[in-house]
């Protein structure tokens, strides 16, 4: 047992449980406490195991639970861990629902990396159906972001035309990107 002591403060023992004590008592113990641990987590294997881990923290904190006057450890330990899982069940309880209600217990599937990828694709063909002169109006106007006038002017046309592209390439770029989504 190691002493620390600061100035102005008492000293205070720090000791813990040794690795030999705390390997021998998770052999003999940890497989009981898992199975323990798995009925109070409804099956939960990952939160079960994450409390046996606790579980043997506690024990190696507080070494003179080692040296008590019981036949067994075993007790103590399951204690120690119906406690924990209480707790556990507690925090997750007083926390504010993660899933929006209506789901129906559906899961939120995570975003796939994939469809921002072929959201693009489906753009770029879009735009290479329109024609000429509406591509090159929504590639001065969106890609490059020319003003109306800027556009006019790097195209030669008047700001009238641009206007008028732009509404027509917009329409088409809908209708085709809309036939790409009743495809998927």
């Amino acid at each position: 047992m190691t002493t620390t002591v600061s100035p102005g403060t008492p000293a205070r023992p720090t000791a813990h449980t040794s690795d030999e004590d705390l390997a021998r008592l998770h052999r003999e113990h940890g497989r009981a406490l898992f199975r323990f641990l798995t009925g109070l987590t409804h099956g939960d294997a990952q939160r079960a195991e994450d409390l046996v881990q606790e579980t043997m923290i506690r024990a190696w904190r507080h070494p003179e639970a080692l040296t008590s006057e019981h036949e067994s450890m075993r007790p103590w330990l399951f204690t120690v861990a119906r406690r924990l899982a209480i707790d556990a069940r507690r925090a997750r309880l007083a926390r504010v629902e993660e899933c929006p209600h209506g789901l129906d217990g559906d899961r939120l599937e995570a975003d796939d990396p994939i469809e921002p990828s072929i959201e693009v694709l489906d753009v770029r063909a879009a735009l290479k159906a329109l024609s000429s002169r509406h591509h090159a109006v929504v590639q001065q106007v969106y890609f490059c972001g020319r003003s109306v006038s800027e556009a006019a002017e790097a195209l030669g046309v008047p700001p009238g035309t641009v206007k008028s592209r732009s509404h027509y390439a917009l329409r088409a770029l809908r209708r085709a990107l809309r036939d790409y989504d009743t495809l998927g």
